[in-house]
């Protein structure tokens, strides 16, 4: 029988951030993720763009200053339109993080890097006991703590059980808490472009139809600008579009991105990335709380999605530090409520905004287009509007 403060199931960005972020406020966590030891060195292509207030969490778990230096500023984020009948620009709107108070909105970083800066600092900490290879196949909540039993037979006795095994989470299963998902027909394509004019840490968003055209700055690769590519498309076009050849695929997306940046070369695989939103109608049980994409699924519109699970971990985090200052239960079911109330509610608004912001991307219809023109020129253009775009795009 082992006993600890905290588990954690889910290995992964968030898993882990949540793993160095409890340690830091000194609770004894086991972490617990079915892939092998190597996770870091895995191949996945996806970016992540680290928003304020993300940042402070990952700055106080102790690991941003390693994260930071891997990825490239985001300082201003750029939304274009080209739904006219032309494919040409006809509303660009920039949004500037010198509008915000950090000066900056936030970092790109690749996802491999995050997972092996992660991963360093928890071999760092004493408090953390992170097991590869290992998944829960049995859980358990009491009055008095959360038991789970592990894949190679030995059981967990844990004050706070935190489900961060992703969307197909099986503790949410486990604990009965169902979720609604729907879908979108469309994909994201995922790739890293070189291109012949500088970002200029310039993130920027490209609406036509059929879903956003993102590129996100990166760092440079083999002296040339490079930027991270997120391409949604209905599925067929995604299949489409990754089946091309490398140069084939260059030319679509030089086309696409209408030249803004020069010729734009692919400069890695690809992988494609079915879509879907997923919200549970509960983020608790009895010792267990549902985090990140056990929590949350959205497209990948804004930066989001990540940024969200480390707003989990934040208030998480916050409430057990007050817990365990008054000699409370970290896992206790009133602390556990609170999380829900605060978190719950915005979830289920944000995953609603982003559904919304999706299936406008997806316009097809001339008079469709127009209207979400309509609504970017105004948000551009008033200053209230403004200011409220920004304080929901960094997440607050």
């Amino acid at each position: 029988m082992i006993e600890t403060d905290i588990l954690i199931a889910g290995g992964g960005i968030a898993g882990m951030s949540a793993a160095a972020r409890f340690a830091a406020d000194g609770h004894q966590i086991v972490i617990v993720d079915p892939a092998p030891s190597d996770i870091g060195e895995g191949t996945d292509l996806r970016t992540t763009a680290f928003l304020e207030p993300g940042i402070e969490t990952l700055k106080k778990a102790g690991v941003w200053d390693a994260i930071k230096p891997t990825g490239a500023e985001l300082r201003v984020m750029r939304i274009v339109d080209a739904g006219g009948a032309e494919r040409t620009p006809r509303e660009t709107a920039d949004f500037d993080g010198a509008e915000t108070k950090n000066g900056f909105f936030g970092w790109n970083v690749s996802n491999k890097a995050a997972r092996v800066a992660l991963m360093a600092r928890l071999a760092e900490l004493g408090n953390v006991d992170f097991r590869f290879s290992t998944t829960v196949t049995a859980f358990k909540g009491t009055s008095r703590f959360g038991e789970v039993t592990l894949s190679d037979g030995q059981t967990v006795r844990a004050k706070l059980v935190i489900a961060a095994d992703g969307r197909n989470s099986s503790l949410r299963e486990m604990a009965g808490i169902k979720h609604k998902r729907w879908a979108y027909d469309q994909s994201a394509l995922v790739f890293v472009v070189t291109h012949d004019n500088p970002h200029n840490s310039i993130s920027t968003e490209i609406h036509r139809t059929g879903g956003p055209l993102t590129l996100v700055p990166m760092p440079d690769l083999g002296g040339k600008p490079c930027s991270s590519v997120v391409w949604m498309v209905p599925a067929a076009r995604a299949d489409e579009l990754n089946a091309m050849s490398d140069n084939a695929l260059s030319a679509e997306i030089t086309h696409d991105t209408m030249n803004l940046f020069g010729p734009l070369s692919v400069a890695s695989p690809r992988a494609v990335w079915p879509m879907i939103s997923q919200v549970p109608n509960r983020l608790i049980a009895a010792r267990l709380a549902l985090i990140a994409e056990a929590a949350h699924v959205v497209p990948p519109i804004g930066a989001q999605g990540l940024n969200m699970s480390l707003h989990d971990i934040e208030t998480l985090a916050e409430l057990m530090a007050k817990a365990k200052l008054h000699g409370e239960d970290i896992g206790a079911t009133p602390l556990l409520k609170s999380y829900e109330r605060r978190q719950l509610p915005k979830t289920v608004m944000r995953v609603g905004g982003i559904d919304l912001l999706n299936r406008a991307s997806m316009f097809e219809p001339k008079t469709l287009r127009d209207l979400r023109y309509a609504g970017l020129t105004a948000i551009n253009r008033i200053g209230p509007l403004r200011k409220l775009a920004i304080k929901v795009g960094v997440g607050k």
